[in-house]
């Protein structure tokens, strides 16, 4: 089989023997993509620093068996540089990276929208240019828009109806009418949907005028959603949790109706 070349953002990677390393890259035309780079641990390796997390790169490889195999790699934007030397800005990312995993749906299977998200994510968190909890909240709700899962805002998710609405569950899709409301539904502050919808739609101008208590909010909601469709917590959000202060979960998205018929209490993120 022949080689291919394609821009990829490392997700995360693994030791494997004594000196080669897998890796776990999102790219652009092949999707999620596992690969061995060879020798990379050893201190002669020519592209072992190329290979780290949150890397932007352009890479070639050989198909495999069972792994592909890296034979060239080039840095197209070395973001780890700006990242990693703020607690809050790494967790951030961190949560973006296992993000970007989970919803990248089968291996090889195409993902530009959300390789290209992605890179936006990671460019926005370096650059400081926004609230690091916005750019999280903003790229969870769009990457869960291309996996299907982007919770209604602006219509009740069981109806149809028009909105505004003031509640919100998650087992139901999103914001829900008064007629629809099921038992156990949150109703959040006011201007908590209209902060999730500015985020989703990239009004930067209108989220940074949202309060600290909004944001919470919104972010308890945001987290809430994306791990009910992925049935699993992830591993990042408690940490990012501990780096700033939040409203309590329980306060903001107590469900009902739990698939293990149990009250589900979402973290938020």
């Amino acid at each position: 089989m022949r080689l291919y070349r394609d821009h990829a953002v490392v997700l995360r990677q693994h030791k494997l023997g004594e000196a080669d390393r897998i890796v776990t890259l999102l790219t652009r035309q092949h999707g999620l993509v596992r690969a061995v780079a060879k020798g990379v641990r050893r201190t002669k390796s020519k592209f072992g620093a190329r290979l780290e997390p949150f890397a932007h790169i352009d890479v070639q490889l050989y198909p495999g068996r069972n792994l592909d195999i890296v034979t060239q790699v080039q840095t197209i934007d070395a973001f780890a540089g700006d990242i990693v030397d703020d607690y809050g800005r790494y967790t951030t990312a961190c949560a973006v990276l296992e993000t970007a995993e989970r919803l990248s749906g089968e291996e090889r299977a195409p993902a530009p929208r959300l390789h290209r998200l992605t890179v936006g994510a990671l460019r926005a968190l370096g650059e400081q240019v926004r609230p690091a909890e916005l750019v999280l909240d903003a790229y969870l709700l769009r990457a869960m828009g291309f996996a299907g899962w982007a919770p209604a805002l602006d219509e009740c998710a069981r109806c149809a109806a028009p909105g505004p609405h003031r509640a919100f569950h998650v087992a139901a899709g999103g914001a829900v009418c008064v007629h629809c409301r099921p038992p156990g539904a949150a109703t959040p502050s006011p201007g908590v949907l209209d902060l999730m919808g500015a985020l989703e739609r990239g009004d930067w101008a209108y989220t940074e005028t949202a309060s600290a208590a909004v944001r919470a909010q919104a972010s308890g909601l945001v987290a809430a959603h994306l791990q009910w469709h992925l049935e699993r917590q992830l591993r990042t959000l408690p940490l990012i949790e501990r780096s700033r202060p939040h409203a309590r979960p329980e306060e903001l998205v107590r469900q009902d109706g739990d698939r293990d018929s149990t009250t589900r209490t979402a973290s938020s993120a």
